[in-house]
């Protein structure tokens, strides 16, 4: 027998089969594309998506005849929803979280309630990016859609229904909408009355890792999987990478680097809401039971790497191609031992939190007649850097503290730059020896809710490898203090400024 986990993002879906013991055994992955629409609105073909879906099901399953799938859960972006008939008929595009539909609506819901209050409720900030203003917009401007909705359904649930099963997500996904009580686990009567939104259109809510029925037949027979086939409830994509590297305690955390590079802390006593609140730091519910998260994002990450490597790297790109290696490791291999002069505000996108900054630009301060290639490179992987360490250090003030990173994704192939981010933490970071956090998650979270596991626990013991442990270098951590505590000031001293340019 085996598990499936099926990864849905923004741009493309990917299906994972691996064997109870962690063997990867078959894999596909779809593109489908995000529709730019008119006023600069953003969504999803969700009978595309739906599609898309079916076909890397329909792939992986071909593969796996020999073991076949047991049961399968679902790791998703989050926000996003899709209004569906009763009969299963998708009646309308799933709207993305970065549209811009909702903005008039999240400030109706904050004339009935204080982003404060909401964030107690719920543990998110106000904002036009979740669930809930979008699906005030649709009753507001496309109210037939709404009226002959049975459910909106985040793209977890909407899997999981479209597949025969009943409308279920989990509390991770469920977080996302704004309209979720993180305290008693449901929906909030209060956020929904705010809202005005129906709470029999909402799926039901469960913990991760819940067993919630078998897909149809007629689905089984179509994607050539056997009957019977039970699924599990998964989580949101961030809570079920970090599941898949292990974080399963507090004291540990995700450090997900890639285009966009992502921080997934885990705890489980509640932090003080003050502090968090003030910094614009979330609360959610992790997918391993009894943990919560809190999540710290920045999208110039991996970009900030690869637009240096576009503007000043031609000569490592030519070695790169005459010698067959890395382009990345070309560039890393002659950076400076120690911290550098220079400073850099990784502000060249938007921001995440604590921030929250669309108005704010990239700066590279410190530069002199001296200053060589290498040391500006460095500088902006430790600008990226120091912006994590200042949301970490608010976290920590909360009451949250951080003993050990789990690294994943492309980036955590570098050890230099690991190098870099577990001297500036002063906090070990812990490689995994399968690149595949996401698809290990949803694996664990199958393989649980069926009984393969008898825990959680059981489970990550069982399918999450570690690989080799950065320790920090106790020196450059020193150095690493003063220049963070420089850093801070940056973006202070120069907001109106940047505001200008």
């Amino acid at each position: 027998m085996s598990l499936m986990g099926l990864d849905i993002g923004t741009t493309g879906c990917k299906a994972t089969v691996m064997s109870v013991n962690g063997d990867v055994l078959a894999q596909s992955y779809r593109e489908y594309n995000l529709l730019s629409l008119q006023k600069g609105y953003f969504e999803l073909d969700s009978k595309e998506v739906w599609k898309k879906i079916k076909e890397i099901i329909k792939d992986v399953a071909s593969q796996t005849k020999k073991d076949p799938i047991k049961a399968f859960s679902v790791s998703s972006f989050g926000e996003g929803v899709t209004p569906v008939s009763k009969d299963r008929e998708i009646l309308g595009n799933c709207i993305v979280c970065f549209d811009p539909r909702g903005q008039k609506e999240a400030l109706k819901m904050e004339k009935k309630i204080s982003p404060k209050e909401l964030y107690n409720i719920n543990g998110n900030i106000m904002g036009h990016m979740y669930s809930a203003p979008k699906i005030m917009w649709l009753k507001y401007h496309e109210q037939k859609v709404y009226d002959k909705a049975f459910k909106f359904l985040l793209m977890e649930d909407f899997v999981f229904f479209m597949m025969g099963c009943e409308a279920v997500t989990d509390y991770s996904m469920a977080d996302r909408t704004l309209l979720f009580d993180i305290k008693s686990g449901d929906w909030s009567d209060k956020l929904l009355k705010v809202s005005g939104i129906d709470k029999s259109k909402l799926s039901k809510a469960m913990p991760s890792g819940t067993k919630i029925g078998s897909i149809s037949d007629s689905i089984a027979q179509e994607l050539g999987l056997p009957k019977c086939v039970e699924a599990v409830t998964g989580g949101h994509d961030q809570c079920c990478t970090a599941l898949g590297a292990g974080i399963i305690k507090e004291g540990m955390a995700a450090y997900g680097i890639g285009t966009v590079i992502c921080i997934t802390v885990a705890y489980s006593k509640m932090p003080d809401k003050k502090i968090m609140f003030k910094n614009n730091l979330n609360i959610e519910h992790h997918t391993a039971p009894g943990l919560f998260v809190s999540l710290l994002y920045n999208y110039t990450g991996g970009s900030g790497l690869k637009w240096f490597r576009d503007t000043f790297g031609a000569e490592e790109k030519r070695i790169a191609k005459e010698t067959g290696r890395d382009v990345y490791d070309v560039m890393l291999e002659n950076l400076p031992s120690g911290p550098t002069d220079i400073l850099t505000l990784p502000h060249f996108v938007s921001t995440g939190p604590p921030l929250f900054e669309s108005r704010s630009k990239g700066v590279i301060a410190g530069l002199t007649l001296d200053t060589k290639k290498e040391e500006i490179l460095k500088s902006v992987l430790e600008g990226v850097t120091y912006y994590f360490k200042e949301g970490v250090d608010y976290m920590n003030n909360a009451g949250i503290k951080i003993k050990e990173f789990r690294a994943t994704g492309g980036g955590a192939k570098s050890k230099k730059w690991l190098q870099i981010k577990a001297d500036i933490f002063g906090v070990p970071f812990v490689t995994l020896k399968v690149n595949e956090a996401g698809s290990i998650g949803t694996a664990i979270l199958a393989g649980t809710g069926i009984g393969e596991y008898s825990n959680i626990k059981e489970a990550v013991e069982t399918l999450v490898k570690t690989g080799k442990t950065i320790y920090p270098n106790k020196e450059n951590h020193k150095k690493y203090i003063e220049k963070v505590e420089l850093y801070k000031q940056m973006f202070p001293a120069m907001k109106n400024i940047l505001h200008k340019i």
